[in-house]
């Protein structure tokens, strides 16, 4: 079969499309024919070496697939091996498509959209009437996180580095946009949750970080996904005790395992689809071949929304 592989660390230029075999079928496990596989920043990490888990190279890269799996559609989270054109994804993991649920709704939903509502539901808990600030706003995590936050009956202040891009996430429902590449990024978050933020997703690390945790208001809550921008930073215990501040962790895997977190979580997010409380933009499609550039074009903040790789094109 055809996959993008990678024998070593390094940039996009080491994602290469060559002829391996097909997996060997496991025990727990379904074969998909993929049709389409969803490209993430963790994709980004996992090429850069510094992804949480470390691999073994030669590597297979890509966490998120959607195709045909014994005639059925699905999707699937997996560990690996995504991008070609058969992947195997354990049957906690994989989960049947509506059959009113299109495809690229459907691998929209599936990464992205899981961790947004997790993020929103599992550990921040938001309720209505609180202000959550929600970063890199017309993403695919943020776009959703946006609507599902107002799904919730939240107040949202959206972050976003130029202007079609806060644009977007006022299209989709946030309350107030900010400018994340502000060198006033604390003042103007505090600005627009007029010092009331309860909760605030972080992916970047570094000033981001630390600016939207002052603008967290006393006993406010921050959900940390990623650090996009590759630098460790650290929050002392003082500051935590002296503001009534939690900083909470998510990494989307450790949920891979439990019985029912992932199909309920998807169930609901289909809801949401049904009831016209959640668009999800098409995604951007790149040939399986050129994996490079949409690595190239994500890490440049080219993208918007979902970004998938095509096997068969």
């Amino acid at each position: 079969m055809r996959a993008v592989t990678m024998s070593s660390h390094g940039g996009p230029e080491v994602l290469q499309l060559t002829e391996v075999p097909e997996p060997e079928s496991t025990a727990g496990h379904h074969r998909v024919e993929v049709l389409q596989a969803g490209v993430n920043y963790a994709d980004l990490h996992v090429r850069e070496g510094d992804y949480l888990a470390g691999v073994t190279l030669p590597y297979v890269p890509g966490n998120e697939v959607m195709g045909y799996s014994d005639g059925r559609r699905v999707v699937a989270l997996t560990r690996g091996g995504g991008y070609a054109q058969v992947a195997l994804a354990h049957r906690r993991s994989t989960i049947a498509i509506p059959d009113d649920i299109d495809d690229a709704t459907a691998i929209s939903l599936t990464l992205q959209g899981n961790s947004a509502w997790h993020l929103l539901h599992t550990v921040l808990r938001i309720t209505p009437g609180e202000t959550v600030i929600v970063p890199a706003a017309a993403g695919g995590v943020g776009s959703l996180a946006v609507q599902l936050a107002k799904r919730a009956g939240a107040r949202v202040v959206a972050l976003a580095g130029t202007d079609s891009k806060r644009a977007l996430a006022l299209g989709l429902g946030a309350d107030a946009v900010v400018d994340s590449t502000s060198t006033s990024l604390a003042v103007d978050l505090k600005e627009a949750t007029r010092g009331a933020a309860a909760a605030a997703l972080e992916m970047t690390g570094g000033d981001t970080l630390r600016s939207t945790l002052e603008a967290l208001a006393p006993m406010g809550r921050m959900a940390v996904y990623g650090s996009v921008s590759g630098i460790e930073t650290t929050i002392t215990t003082r500051d935590l005790m002296a503001t009534g501040k939690t900083v909470s962790g998510f990494w989307l895997p450790l949920l891979f395992g439990h019985r029912t977190a992932l199909r309920d979580s998807m169930t609901d997010l289909f809801q949401a689809v049904r009831d016209g409380e959640l668009a999800v933009p098409a995604p951007t499609v790149y040939p399986l071949s050129e994996a490079a550039r949409a690595h190239e074009d994500m890490a440049a903040r080219r993208t918007t929304g979902k970004v998938v790789l095509d096997p068969a094109a």
